[in-house]
């Protein structure tokens, strides 16, 4: 089965991306926009950290302290430094639980951060391979009852993130083809445009969580890098 390995920058989607380049990079990206990704980038920028735990082992995560702060990056803007927060979802978090135990150094992008994840991760992997796994979602299940396997969606949201963090890489080493034009597509696109107007972003806004939207789509205003380091990703 062909990959893509000879490339120094390369891009698969969901848990079967993480198996395929865990272990052959030196540095793994996940990238869930909407929402895992940014709720983290949201809460290390404020000195707390998150230790993401993988949908199905939901039921057994310490509840917050404050029953306020939820996935929404809306929610945990006042999470206060040092605070700790266990998040389950069924993409960002549990692509990071699995890439926890590949031995790619494992850090959580977004639009928010893609710059300086993209430069943390240059500088750790040290000229070796970098993947980006844009999360996607799932198709047709029922989450509440579900333990979130299932057929994958790519996302939309998903591939601009990761193209974010692509475009600010490109120059690092040959980028696969899947890698470039993922680039691409985020240097052609309206950032807001696309946000509000693919599924994950209009279903968001239709529930009354455009705020959550907008936090998402502010592009760089972030220097937070979560790396995952014994089961936590903090700065």
């Amino acid at each position: 089965m062909f990959g893509q390995e000879g490339s120094r920058l390369r891009l698969e989607w969901g848990v079967d991306g993480v198996t395929a380049l865990g272990g052959r990079c030196a540095v793994l990206v996940v990238v869930d926009v909407l929402s895992f990704s940014t709720a983290v980038d949201v809460v290390v920028a404020r000195g707390g950290a998150v230790r993401p735990v993988h949908w199905a082992d939901r039921a057994s995560a310490a509840p917050p302290a404050d029953r306020s702060w939820t996935l929404r990056p809306s929610s945990l803007v006042s999470v206060p430094p040092g605070e700790v927060l266990e998040l389950a979802s069924p993409n960002g978090a549990t692509l990071c639980s699995v890439a926890a135990s590949t031995g790619s150094i494992v850090l959580a992008g977004c639009l928010r951060n893609a710059r300086a994840v993209a430069a943390a991760a240059r500088s750790l992997a040290a000229g070796g391979p970098i993947g980006v796994v844009p999360a996607g979602e799932r198709w047709g299940l029922n989450l509440a009852e579900s333990d979130g396997a299932g057929p994958l969606r790519p996302a939309v949201e998903d591939l601009l993130g990761a193209g974010a963090v692509m475009a600010a890489l490109l120059g690092y080493g040959s980028a696969s083809v899947e890698a470039a034009l993922a680039a691409e597509m985020y240097a052609r696109a309206s950032v807001a445009d696309v946000l509000a107007g693919c599924v994950s972003g209009r279903e968001l806004i239709a529930a009354g969580h455009a705020g959550d939207v907008a936090l998402a789509g502010e592009v760089d205003v972030s220097t937070a890098v979560p790396r995952l380091t014994d089961g936590v990703l903090r700065a």
